[in-house]
């Protein structure tokens, strides 16, 4: 191919994502994502400024709302975990896991959500002070929870050596939430908003 040939094919590749809507465009990276994707890495995927990536998404997300010309969809987009994903919406889970035979994914033991809840509100925070506050073994439990991908190991202590664990952005992505700050208070599920999460923790 000369270099003349190249530069025209360029140049109308330039033209045909000029001519197709900034929504289209979105929807088509949107559509093949399995993970949420960042804002600069959508506009840079598009080709399009961040501000008017921006206000496209939530042209879809009013779009899929109900809130334009259309009907309300099936699915919606969300922002989670820090980047923008297509999900079905909670009101069709039942139909959706009737449809993939009525299989429910694993749920976490009583022990398992213990567990990943104190490391979620406590983080960084060590096995030892984990089992500590819950006056339990949860060295199967964390475990788990590391092979289920919903905390990580963040670092180790540098006079204990022991290992401090904190959430994942799968978490995140799986509770529906941008950061732990949308998590809701602990206070008034304690007797006096400390109880257990001050005392007694040793690593």
């Amino acid at each position: 191919m000369t270099d003349e040939l190249r530069e025209t094919d360029d140049i109308a590749m330039i033209e045909q994502t000029l001519e197709t809507p900034l929504t289209e465009r979105l929807e088509a990276i949107l559509l093949i994502v399995d993970e949420p994707i960042g804002l600069v890495a959508l506009a840079a995927a598009v080709g399009s400024p961040v501000p008017a990536v921006r206000q496209a998404l939530e042209t879809l997300v009013d779009d899929y709302d109900g809130r334009g010309a259309g009907p309300r969809r099936g699915f919606e987009l969300r922002e989670v975990g820090g980047g923008w994903r297509m999900y079905v919406r909670d009101d069709h889970d039942d139909l959706i896991a009737e449809f993939i035979g009525g299989q429910a994914p694993a749920r976490l033991s009583q022990a398992a959500l213990e567990t990943l809840a104190v490391i979620a509100y406590k983080q960084p925070v060590t096995r030892g002070q984990v089992a500590s506050i819950r006056a339990v073994n949860v060295d199967s439990v964390v475990r788990t929870l590391l092979a289920r991908g919903l905390i990580t190991e963040m670092f180790a202590d540098s006079e204990t050596g022991a290992i401090n664990y904190g959430t994942t952005d799968q978490l995140l992505q799986n509770l529906g939430i941008n950061s732990l700050d949308e998590l809701p208070p602990i206070s008034p599920l304690l007797d006096d908003g400390a109880d257990g999460f001050d005392e007694g923790i040793s690593s």
